[in-house]
């Protein structure tokens, strides 16, 4: 367990902080949702919003300057039932949004 992070990426520094700064660090926002295709869709016609991706009922966004509370209330407007909305929680998420590479699965 550690208290504080630094992340390189080929030989240069990307982010140091604790790890609380680190994952909740930028505009990346995840929400857990009983309808990720519907999720997607509503999403991704909000201004702004990038880097959109869906797996197993969890749906990944860059929500850039759009206010969270407006993606989840066009979420639920729309009838996208969200049991869970936060920052991603992972540090491997948080080094994946840094470095800008995605994830392996």
């Amino acid at each position: 367990t550690c208290s504080h992070v630094v992340v390189m990426h080929r030989g240069r520094l990307v982010a140091a902080g604790t790890v609380t700064e680190i994952v909740a660090d930028g505009s990346a926002f995840t929400f857990t949702v009983d309808d990720p295709h519907a999720a997607v869709g509503v999403l991704r016609d909000l201004p702004g919003v990038t880097g959109i991706e869906a797996t197993d009922g969890v749906v990944h966004a860059d929500l850039g300057a759009t206010p969270r509370s407006e993606a989840l209330s066009a979420l639920l407007h729309a009838g996208v039932s969200v049991t869970a909305a936060g920052p991603p929680r992972r540090l491997e998420d948080a080094f994946l949004r840094l470095v800008g590479e995605e994830a392996i699965e």
